[in-house]
């Protein structure tokens, strides 16, 4: 799933993150001419940690390590979902924020996407199960592997999302810039002919 020779070649190097205290989820892709690739996807399992603190601090350890491997530019994770359970809510949360933490002390740009807005991304229905979600991505993203845990796809996700996101503002950018650009052609024309009447030739 992508070597670290092959890494140097990318564009843009992404690092998707599934915050969780029991599993920890996370995903690479690597951006060239605009086309994502799959450089590695795995889990981290937290559930033989008793200690909160120390599950913390594996997961600020293993962040700290993918990033130093791959050297990805940006991260993008997945936002914790407002349950029921506030203590669960509390320790995702805490989660979340130590593996930003990490991504910030090698200068990384975070970017945080919500749940439904990840599975609405990848598959077109913000409603779409863990399951569907991982086929998607087999298909986009061209693997086979099925992983252990739907958590290891969910990260991946968390990247192509914000792929997808960068693609579209950078469409909408260049679309506007084009747009702008012939509205000034035209504006500029017009101002030409109007100053010198006498160099235009009527049909």
């Amino acid at each position: 799933m992508g070597n670290l020779a092959q890494i140097k070649n990318y564009d843009k190097i992404i690092l998707g993150i599934d915050p969780g205290t029991v599993v920890m989820g996370y995903g690479l892709i690597g951006i060239e001419k605009k086309k994502a690739h799959l450089i590695s996807l795995g889990i981290v399992k937290l559930n033989k940690l008793d200690d909160h603190s120390i599950r913390l601090k594996r997961i600020f350890e293993r962040v700290t390590t993918l990033i130093d491997q791959y050297t990805p530019d940006e991260l993008a994770i997945e936002a914790p979902f407002f349950g029921k359970n506030v203590q669960s809510m509390l320790k995702l949360g805490r989660a979340q924020g130590v593996a930003i933490a990490a991504a910030i002390t090698r200068d990384m740009t975070v970017n945080e996407y919500s749940p439904k807005k990840i599975k609405q991304s990848i598959t077109g229905n913000g409603n779409a199960t863990k399951e569907q979600v991982a086929i998607m991505l087999q298909s986009l993203l061209g693997f086979k592997e099925t992983p252990e845990f739907l958590d290891a796809t969910d990260g991946l996700a968390a990247a192509y999302c914000h792929f997808i996101q960068n693609s579209s503002i950078l469409a909408a950018v260049s679309k506007n810039t084009k747009a702008k650009t012939s509205r000034k052609k035209t504006s500029t024309w017009e101002a030409y002919a109007a100053a010198n009447p006498t160099k235009i030739k009527k049909p």
